[in-house]
């Protein structure tokens, strides 16, 4: 029994269940800095609760966030044991400084930020917030240099038969990282905005803590729009850069057999993977021209022309990606990009126009939209990843050259059973605990706390359709 298809699926599903939970402590940490700074400057208690209250399902999905990473490093030395012989001095590097220094400051600064309230003064655990959020972002800016090695790698050479760095600011300065870092954060922070829109709206509609809910929705309409427009315009970056430095993932996502230019882009392609052809197309002539170089005119080679071409450099073998996955990955990705764009647009004519109470069966799709920006950010990373099949690290070391020597079929299977069972029991409780505490909402102010600004006191009203 082959194992590195088990073993492949094995890391796949740990980092997809891992990485469902990253994008949201990305965007939230800053959302929830952002609201207990504008309590210190303003001295509004109703900023203090909402940084409370978004600040527990911050913790709750920070949680299973750590404990979903930590066995993904273990996957390495275990399932990936020639992986890792081969690039341990150049992977150790960033995941080292990611671990001692982001992950460190993160996690202490959130225990301070948790049990020191009313023990430290405003400033002070308003600046454990951003600590917590400067430590997530730098955090993943390091665990994307390491993957960008893989995508691209620089900065290195090859001696007695593993890889040694050479330069390490060449590895920092990736262009790679250039591109695929801010695209990660503004999806961190789109997805955070969605979310706590998604979880306002629901209360809205019920008419439940209205002002509390109608300020998180300002701010969640605020950034959410901001973002998911630079998450375009960063997409768009990484694209040409993609073409630039593994074209083969751009003709499979584009279904490009045949080199083009101009170059058209494909609206719907079904093709037939054993011939490797079109069997119906329909496409948009020079607009792929136009989004690889932003000129109506460019080549962008196919993947017939592209899998000689590494024969000749690498050797027989097949090097096409697979190419339906590719396909319709990056279209799951951008059609649910322009879901969410077309939502934030909305979520800004509401605040702008202070319409709350208008076209309820829109507002109803807000708590769905919560899902828009987990399905982009998972279809993206399985487009990321296995569009750059049949390489570990591109154009250097191949998947089977990776896998461990000692691991059996058996092996992997059983604990690729384990790990997604277990990892779906967890997730099923972080979904049930986030679920049950944001629609819980905010503990109700006593005494007239937050006087006549906040809703908090406000009695839950059933909705009103």
């Amino acid at each position: 029994m082959d194992p590195i298809p088990f073993a492949r699926a094995q890391f796949a599903i740990t980092t997809v269940y891992h990485f469902f939970f990253v994008p949201l402590t990305l965007g939230l940490s800053v959302m929830v800095a952002l609201m207990e700074t504008i309590y210190v400057r303003t001295g509004r208690l109703i900023y203090k609760e909402m940084a409370k209250f978004w600040g527990k399902l911050l913790v709750i999905n920070f949680a299973m966030g750590v404990v979903t990473g930590i066995v993904q490093e273990f996957q390495f030395g275990m399932n990936w044991s020639e992986y890792s012989r081969f690039v341990g001095d150049i992977f150790g590097a960033p995941l080292a400084i990611e671990a001692l220094l982001a992950f460190f400051l993160e996690s202490t600064f959130l225990g301070i930020w948790i049990f020191g309230w009313d023990r430290l003064s405003k400033g002070l655990h308003a600046l454990a917030m951003w600590m917590v959020a400067i430590g997530s972002n730098v955090s993943a800016l390091w665990i994307l240099v390491a993957n960008s090695f893989m995508q691209q790698p620089v900065g290195y050479t090859i001696r007695n038969g593993r890889a040694e760095m050479t330069d390490f600011f060449a590895l920092v300065l990736n262009p790679n990282v250039q591109v695929q870092f801010p695209h990660t954060v503004l999806a961190g922070f789109t997805t955070a905005a969605f979310f706590v829109m998604g979880v306002s709206a629901y209360h809205l509609l019920r008419k439940q803590h209205v002002e509390f809910f109608r300020r998180s929705f300002q701010m969640g309409a605020i950034i959410g729009a901001f973002a998911i427009v630079l998450v375009g315009l960063s997409g768009h970056s990484q694209a040409q850069e993609m073409v630039r430095s593994q074209p083969m993932k751009m003709a499979a996502a584009e279904a490009l057999w045949y080199t083009e230019n101009p170059a058209s882009f494909s609206i719907l392609t079904i093709g037939d993977l054993a011939q490797r052809r079109d069997v119906f197309s329909i496409r948009i002539p020079r607009l792929l021209s136009l989004l690889a170089y932003n000129q109506l005119s460019g080549e962008v080679k196919g993947i017939h022309d592209l899998q000689a071409e590494y024969v000749q450099k690498y050797g027989e073998g097949n090097y096409i990606p697979p190419v339906a996955v590719t396909y319709w990955t990056f279209r799951i990705m951008v059609g649910s990009g322009i879901l969410l764009g077309l939502l934030g647009l909305y979520a800004v004519f509401v605040v702008m126009g202070d319409v709350y109470d208008t076209r309820r069966f829109v507002w109803r799709l807000f708590p769905y939209a919560i899902a828009l920006p987990y399905i982009a950010n998972t279809s993206g990373w399985l487009m990321t990843e296995l569009g750059r099949v049949p390489w570990v690290v591109y154009g250097v070391m191949k998947i089977d050259e990776a896998i461990s020597p000692t691991v059996s079929g058996g092996m992997v299977l059983f604990t690729f059973l384990a790990f997604t069972l277990l990892y779906a029991a967890l997730m099923g409780a972080t979904i049930y605990l986030l679920r049950k505490y944001a629609l819980a909402g905010p503990p109700i102010a006593q005494d007239g706390e937050q006087g006549a600004e906040s809703s908090l006191a406000v009695v839950p009203q059933p909705a009103q359709d």
